[in-house]
């Protein structure tokens, strides 16, 4: 199984598909403007505290107050409250904790009204980015995120990725990370460090141990709501996370953007150094690798299932609901039953594939085709477990109820992505109305005319839809023939099937298009103005 990124670099930011074996499987906008995204930890200050939610309500410059609850504070808040303090008024020299007095931990039942006080600055990650009218969701359990290893401050623990199985394994990973682990932090060992080295391991632990260190320069200058340490952008946390042994190539169409991969690769793989492919051809990267043709026919309400079938799916604040259609494959088995697992089984994999695409989160609920069969519903479950196995986001799935409906609840932390698949009317564009079909002969004869007689042109090509085209060049004296017998001229017609019936161009001698007075426009304006009047 292959697995290439592409990455196109536009005016308003990066576009990232992920394609495995061809197919587009997962796909990212990263914006130039976004200031909020997972990972990013502020100096925020209490706006305001409620102790109804057990929460608090944080200022970190956006436009509505981050969300912080009691449960988030992490164990050992009281310790980094303080060191935030004395770093930000200068009294803490050096940003290593080695040494560094820990206070008690906090209460795992306790009241946020005694922890915090409003206009109280802190320390704060974000967790989930602003979703439609909810602010960012925040936390103060700080950690940072590695290849290999998540770096945690104030904490002695070191935990080992539960999907690493092995006990040899764990205990080797914990004996490496245990010598080379610097004093006062706590490590996550990621899954994708089993069977690394101690070398590739103290790498990444390096450059972690830099990003805290640069967390410490910013914070000791940083104002109220200011941002003192950013994630890395989605095309290098992408990266981060996913690169491994199946990654054949990544694409890039940017040079400052290439340069700015090849740095980061050069830290976290220095062993792939030709995995980083830089595109310069004249056709558009999307275009090159067939992704623009798969975005418009993925994201769209209905989706075509691969062999038949088709999914209905529908987006609402609360959740997502996904129906499933057996299409043409109703006929092609031979009992009920049948028919009903096989076209579940090709939605279920699509069903999954279109989670991680469009980064669906919180309640799905997918409407599958009833099936009798215990057994056959399980195996609908297993398939979409088996493929959202490979997802990055946690989830949840519940077994398929007798009504044949399957929920998922799957983590959100960004807005979901959304991509218009539909196009303006190039006919009405987009008002729902054209003018009189019978008005156009008599608006293509008038402008025929006047350029013939009072603009002298010659040699003229007449475009229109091919309905028109016959009403003018069939009989046995056709309209052309009139018009040649009338002003001793000769107009060519082309029939044009991206014209609508309405629609007509008229090119003179050179092949360039003539610049038309249309009476549509009129036609459509006066009706607006009679629209407006009756309103």
């Amino acid at each position: 199984m292959s697995n290439e990124l592409i990455i196109n670099s536009t005016q308003e930011g990066e576009r990232i598909a992920l394609l495995q074996d061809k197919r587009l499987i997962e796909y990212h906008f990263d914006r130039n403007d976004t200031n909020y995204a997972v990972g990013d930890i502020f100096l925020g200050t209490v706006k305001k505290v409620m102790p109804g939610l057990n929460a608090a309500f944080i200022d970190i410059g956006y436009q509505k107050d981050a969300f912080l609850h009691y449960g988030d504070l992490g164990e050992q808040f009281q310790t980094l409250a303080k060191w935030t303090r004395l770093v930000h008024t200068g009294k803490a020299p050096v940003a290593h904790l080695k040494g560094f007095p820990r206070e008690a931990p906090i209460e795992k039942v306790g009241k946020m009204a005694d922890t915090l006080k409003k206009g109280q600055q802190l320390l704060v990650q974000i967790v989930k980015e602003p979703i439609s009218t909810k602010g960012p969701r925040l936390s103060s359990d700080l950690s940072m995120a590695g290849r290999y290893l998540v770096l945690m401050p104030f904490s002695d623990t070191i935990s080992v990725s539960k999907k690493i199985v092995s006990r040899t394994e764990r205990d080797r990973l914990k004996r490496l990370i245990a010598s080379i682990k610097p004093d006062g932090f706590g490590v996550i060992i990621r899954t994708v460090a089993e069977g690394r080295d101690v070398a590739e391991l103290d790498r990444d632990m390096q450059n972690m141990v830099s990003m805290w260190e640069r967390l410490y320069q910013n914070l000791r200058t940083a104002k109220p709501n200011d941002k003192v340490l950013g994630e890395l952008g989605r095309t290098s946390s992408m990266i981060r996370d996913m690169l491994n042994e199946s990654f054949d190539a990544i694409h890039v169409d940017s040079q400052p953007m290439y340069e700015e991969l090849k740095t980061y690769l050069a830290q976290i793989a220095p062993d792939k150094p030709d995995l980083l492919k830089f595109y310069s051809g004249k056709t558009k990267v999307f275009e090159q690798f067939d992704i623009e043709k798969q975005l418009k026919t993925l994201f769209g309400k209905t989706v075509t299932v691969p062999g038949g079938g088709y999914l209905v799916i529908e987006h609402t604040e609360a959740l997502h609901v996904i129906d499933v259609n057996s299409g043409n494959k109703s006929n092609q088995q031979s009992d009920q039953e049948a028919t009903a697992l096989m076209v579940n089984l090709a939605a279920a994999k699509e069903v999954a594939r279109q989670l991680r695409l469009r980064d669906m989160g919180g309640i799905v609920v997918v409407d599958f085709i009833d099936m009798r069969s215990g057994e056959s519903r399980k195996k609908v479950e297993d398939t979409v477990y088996n493929i959202m196995a490979q997802d990055r986001a946690k989830f949840t799935i519940l077994p398929i109820t007798k009504f044949g409906l399957l929920q998922i609840t799957r983590q959100r932390v960004r807005p979901e992505q959304n991509i218009i698949t539909t196009e303006v009317c190039p006919t009405c564009g987009g008002t729902g109305k054209i003018t009189a079909s019978i008005l156009v002969t008599d608006e293509i004869d008038t402008s025929i005319a006047d350029l013939l007689v009072n603009q002298n042109h010659s040699g003229l090509t007449l475009h229109v839809h091919p309905f028109l085209h016959a009403y003018y060049t069939k009989g046995l004296v056709s309209k052309q023939m009139k018009w040649y017998l009338k002003y001793y001229k000769w107009v060519k017609v082309v029939k044009d099937t991206s014209l609508g019936l309405t629609d007509y161009r008229i090119q003179d001698e050179r092949g360039e298009d003539i610049e038309l007075h249309s009476r549509a426009a009129e036609l459509n304006s006066l009706q607006d103005r009679d629209d407006e009047s009756d309103d």
